[in-house]
């Protein structure tokens, strides 16, 4: 992961990194469903802010992760492409949510409709038209532009949100048809905005669209688990829009991904600084407070980490 890597990377105005009633311990479609906890609840204010924070760089590394994997895939470089594809996989299915499980990110279907409805609508009538108004005044018109259409989207998202939470609460309506995702493609390429607010301000979407991505996966799997199918595909078809919609156009706005060598280059550099500095940190503050189960968490983690630097660094050196 790469949260904290030489590109500064803001994480502070994601709107869906609330807590929520009610939570349940979360897992990725496929994977044990265990029963509604407040485990989330227990954590101390700055170990729960340092949960958060690892729920954004787990979430945003899978996306970018992926990313880098394509385009090693476009090189020529298959063994490349599975390196990022697997740690990719590392980070979302099993750091993510377990920072998830710690935070109590998932509750009841019905908590984690009304928990996204307030994210959505955040996103839909305060940020992303308000970074479209900045983009536009900065003549950053394409980013204007898709500041714009993603905001219209979220107000969608939210709407459907809502017809859903109708559906499990009231029973009065059903829950709505997935969204389908129009596909982006990411090639390599430079930063397509001038303005340095537009660029952190697509630092902060891409974050949250790797977030929404991440979350709404669980609460998919959680409305599977519960028996609720339709709201299941409704979170699927979603995050999918989140991430190969949304992310996707930012990432290319942001000149997220480059060549496969300075990809790796910044794999690295971020894995390293996950390993040795940032949560080595938070498991010296969790362990101060007395949370041992976040501190376990956050060393094991930056053990994961110095591993995934070590086989980047390795796959790296390969190429030169």
């Amino acid at each position: 992961m790469f949260r904290h890597s030489t590109r500064t990377l803001m994480v502070g105005l994601c709107a869906l990194a609330v807590a929520v009633a009610a939570p349940a311990t979360p897992a990725l479609a496929g994977g044990p469903q265990p029963a509604p906890h407040t485990a989330g609840r227990a954590l101390n204010t700055q170990t729960f802010a340092d949960v958060t924070t690892a729920m954004k760089g787990e979430a945003y590394a899978y996306a970018a992760y992926n990313l880098f994997a394509a385009e090693a895939d476009r090189q020529g470089l298959p063994a490349v492409a599975g390196l990022f594809r697997s740690t990719a996989q590392t980070e979302l299915n099993e750091h993510l949510r377990e920072a998830a499980a710690l935070a109590g990110t998932v509750g009841s279907n019905a908590a984690n409709l009304r928990q996204a409805i307030n994210g959505e609508t955040y996103e839909h009538q305060v940020m992303y038209r308000s970074f479209a108004e900045r983009a536009r005044a900065d003549g950053d018109l394409a980013a204007a532009k898709l500041f714009s259409e993603i905001a219209a989207d979220e107000g969608r998202h939210r709407d459907a949100f809502r017809a859903a939470l109708t559906a499990v609460t009231a029973g009065r309506s059903t829950v709505p048809a997935p969204p389908k995702a129009d596909m982006v493609p990411v090639p390599a390429g430079t930063a397509k905005v001038k303005a340095a607010r537009t660029k952190a301000n697509l630092d902060t979407a891409l974050h949250g669209e790797a977030l929404a991505h991440a979350k709404y996966m669980l609460f998919a799997a959680y409305a599977r688990q519960s028996g609720n199918t339709a709201l299941a595909r409704l979170w699927e078809g979603t995050a999918k829009v989140e991430l190969q919609e949304h992310l996707a156009g930012e990432a290319v706005l942001a000149g997220l991904v480059h060549t496969t060598k300075t990809n790796l280059r910044t794999a690295v550099t971020g894995e390293h600084n996950e390993a040795t500095t940032v949560y080595p940190q938070f498991a010296q503050r969790a362990t101060a407070v007395g949370d041992t189960a976040a501190a376990r968490y956050f060393r094991n983690t930056a053990a994961d980490e110095a591993k995934h630097a070590a086989a980047v660094q390795k796959a790296l050196n390969q190429l030169r």
